[in-house]
């Protein structure tokens, strides 16, 4: 599904990847794990199309297509879903606003019929309930006066009614207290964990990798795969620290 070979960006002319290389196939979720600076948000926001981001080297495919010859709202409607570390506010515009546009454009970019207003309703009621979000919230303009963990259940809805094929999650976990990460991570199984989608999933930290269980786990450092292995990783990492395998 997402194959990532020698790939090497930079930010600002500094060299943040360098040589990074990784394949996820259909039905399975990797984590990637790595200390501050490694380079796990710059690989999100190098797959998600930030301005910024120079690759200078290296290749990305999604499901056959060159990904880094597409615009960021291309990615999108070819089923890529960026999750923020920090989601952004976007004040003057609701959720329901900007979810229906979102899709309906995504819908039209792969020619599909857009969702009549009450369609798409139906849709964000099933997907709010599914994050135990009231509908009153998604009025709301997007992540405006939201805690940390509202951010975090507004975009796991987001990612529900969009229906990617693959996410990429930076740091869903931060602000999240312990019964909010248990939703999301209920969530993140119920709309992604399918045998014609993928998760990559960047994180600090065991505990998410408690409720969202991945096929493999990566250890990022100095922007390259050091180390790779199944869920003992995390847990490794968690007793021993980085050092112990970068």
């Amino acid at each position: 599904m997402l194959h990532i070979n020698d790939l090497h960006a930079e930010i600002d002319g500094k060299p943040i990847l360098k040589g990074l290389t990784l394949s996820v196939n259909a039905g399975e979720i990797h984590a990637i794990m790595g200390p501050n600076g490694a380079g796990k948000s710059t690989l999100a926001y190098v797959l998600g199309g930030r301005l910024g981001y120079e690759v200078t080297g290296g290749s990305v495919t999604l499901n056959g297509a060159d990904l880094l010859d597409m615009d960021p709202h291309e990615r999108a409607a070819a089923g890529m879903f960026l999750g923020f570390q920090y989601p952004v506010e976007i004040p003057g515009v609701s959720n329901v606003q900007f979810l229906r546009e979102a899709l309906n454009a995504q819908r039209g970019a792969r020619g599909e019929t857009p969702l009549s207003g009450g369609e798409f309703l139906k849709l964000a009621r099933e997907k709010a309930a599914l994050l135990r979000m009231d509908m009153e919230m998604l009025k709301r303009n997007v992540n405006v006066g939201f805690s940390g963990g509202e951010k975090k259940r507004a975009e796991m809805v987001q990612m529900g009614i969009l229906d990617p094929s693959f996410a990429v999650l930076d740091e869903t976990d931060s602000g999240l207290d312990i019964d909010a990460l248990r939703v999301v991570g209920d969530g993140i199984n119920t709309i992604m964990r399918a045998p014609h989608k993928a998760v990559l999933l960047i994180t600090h930290y065991q505990r998410l990798l408690d409720y969202v269980r991945p096929d493999f786990v990566h250890v990022l450092a100095a922007g390259r795969i050091v180390t790779s292995g199944g869920p003992e990783l995390a847990q490794r990492l968690e007793s021993e620290g980085y050092e112990a395998v970068a």
